[in-house]
């Protein structure tokens, strides 16, 4: 949504960049920037442990950020701020994640206030949901620099609600005898199996998701499903995310294993971008759309989990910038621009590519489980 906004506020003013050089230079760059800013904003809050108080001031510049918005009405401006506020705005998930992720482990050492990590996760897709259909419908009622305000406000809420975030100081304090003992380079993630081919394969398998994002509404369009229905099967998508976040995910993973959730999403993955290439009928796009569950939100909790087993707790925020930005982000970013050249010549048929790319994850997954501690 936020990318939406900064792109099409500029439409209403003059002298703004219009052509698509000068929006893919400023994505572009966006882009760029967010590789650097996440890795560094978590190694910074690993080496010093300031988890909550990152997360709440970059929230904070973030909201200022989108106010500059406002009066920049040339290229070059516009360009400073879409830097500035990209860099802000990528550490904000993996600094969210790498603290859900840490209290869940911890509070499941048997504190009363238990809670599952795909919980959190959950109810930021519904949210995202939510924030969609209200920014929209303000969008419609006052014109799209109201988005920018609303952006704001919401990103100043999130700075402020970070006092209430839980605080793993008494963790850390607990391990800080042993902390010099543990090399802290985030290079180090690099010499670990289990980190580095559950990134490799969640950069196949969730990069894949890529042309599902820039062109499934683009081939339904073409074969003539109307906006509506479009609306709809995008919705079942979302919702089957939620769904297994909230619900189905946890229990999936203790009973079937890291390993085999993991062979499930990327199976479910190849199934779901086989349809979308062969047939756009409603009938099938409404079966193979709840996938996403599986391809997503199920892939993503397997991942949490190795993450969580596998990482010292001293590379937690390394590991979650390292995974969500430079491991899926990056990867996502290039095959975008694959999509497109895909797309252009070979039409729907260039899903297959796509799907090619899950079934190399598999043989990753496979020796992926030999080097978690449960072999599962």
């Amino acid at each position: 949504m936020q990318l939406r906004a900064v792109v099409a506020f500029p439409a209403r003013v003059p002298d703004a960049p219009r052509s698509p050089e000068s929006l893919g230079l400023l994505l572009g760059a966006g882009t760029a920037v967010r590789l650097v800013s996440a890795p560094v904003a978590g190694r910074l809050a690993d080496a010093f442990g300031v988890f909550r108080l990152q997360l709440g001031l970059f929230a904070i510049l973030a909201a200022v950020a989108s106010l500059l918005y406002l009066p920049a009405h040339s290229f070059w401006p516009l360009v400073l701020v879409n830097l500035a506020q990209a860099a802000l705005l990528a550490p904000l998930a993996p600094l969210s994640d790498a603290l859900a992720l840490s209290w869940s482990r911890f509070a499941s050492r048997g504190e009363p206030r238990r809670f599952e990590y795909g919980w959190v996760r959950g109810a930021g897709s519904a949210a995202f949901v939510a924030g969609a259909l209200v920014a929209g419908q303000i969008a419609s009622a006052w014109g799209l620099a109201s988005v920018l305000l609303l952006s704001a406000v919401g990103l100043f809420a999130t700075g402020l609600s970070t006092r209430f975030a839980p605080d793993l100081q008494r963790e850390r304090s607990q391990t800080i005898a042993t902390r010099n003992a543990v090399e802290r380079d985030w290079l180090a993630l690099l010499r670990q199996p289990a980190f580095l081919r559950m990134a490799l394969a969640a950069a196949l398998v969730l990069g894949s998701h890529a042309m599902h994002d820039a062109f499934a509404i683009i081939r339904w369009s073409d074969a003539g499903i109307s906006p509506a229905v479009a609306s709809v099967l995008w919705s079942e998508s979302v919702a089957a995310e939620v769904v297994v976040f909230v619900l189905f995910g946890p229990w999936m993973l203790d009973i079937i294993g890291t390993s085999a959730s993991l062979a499930l999403g990327a199976g479910a993955a190849v199934v779901r971008w086989g349809v979308m290439a062969q047939t756009a009928n409603v009938t099938a796009l409404a079966v193979i759309e709840p996938l996403h569950g599986l391809t997503f939100a199920l892939f993503h909790l397997a991942c949490m989990q190795i993450i969580a087993e596998t990482v010292p707790r001293s590379l937690a925020g390394t590991a979650q910038a390292f995974y969500g930005t430079v491991a899926i982000g990056g990867t996502t970013a290039v095959l975008t621009v694959a999509s497109g050249w895909l797309f252009s010549r070979f039409g729907p048929y260039g899903f297959w590519g796509m799907a090619s790319l899950c079934c190399a994850a598999l043989p990753v997954i496979w020796t992926l489980r030999a080097s978690l501690p449960n072999r599962r």
